[in-house]
């Protein structure tokens, strides 16, 4: 450990990295698919705050108006998105996942979870059992700087919509 490294810089690293290697790995595929790690982003944001206007998502991927145009499109003729009409405002229109949107964000889960379980089988029991530990006194630090519900929410998963399909 270098003179200035604490173990909680070294923790952030550590998180840092894993983070990046399960996004990579879970992704790698996808792209070469022709799902870009924008379109992924655009799928975790909707995955995340459920179906959004296109001015709302435009900012919170923090891009124009027209260009948050031109991914929907693009996503939208690769069946990854769709866009609905709100039923009592005409005017408003959503955008949320669709079939093959939902198809990519289960695939890059099935991928992390598969290589964080081959990951976990490289431990014996007492390992598995101190990082469990040390995952729920991290969980509980989580929860005393961000409040007891941060989790909340954040471990939904949106089913696919099927009205209106055939």
């Amino acid at each position: 450990m270098g003179a200035d490294e604490t173990p909680a810089t070294r923790i952030a690293a550590s998180f840092r990295d894993m983070i990046a290697g399960f996004r990579c790995a879970g992704t790698g595929r996808l792209v070469k698919a022709g799902v870009s790690m924008t379109h992924m982003h655009v799928m975790w944001l909707l995955q995340h705050h459920g179906d959004l206007t296109m001015s709302h998502l435009a900012d919170l991927m923090d891009v124009s108006f027209s260009n948050a145009t031109g991914i929907v499109d693009r996503m939208e003729e690769r069946g990854l998105i769709e866009r609905v009409r709100v039923p009592d405002d005409r005017r408003i229109v959503l955008v949320r996942i669709g079939a093959r949107g939902f198809e990519a964000l289960d695939a890059v889960e099935a991928i992390k979870q598969d290589r964080l379980g081959a990951i976990l089988g490289h431990l014996d029991r007492e390992q598995l059992e101190r990082v469990a530990g040390a995952l729920d006194d991290l969980r509980g630090a989580v929860a005393a700087e961000l409040g007891p519900d941060f989790g909340t929410g954040h471990d939904h998963v949106h089913e696919p919509r099927t009205e209106g399909r055939t």
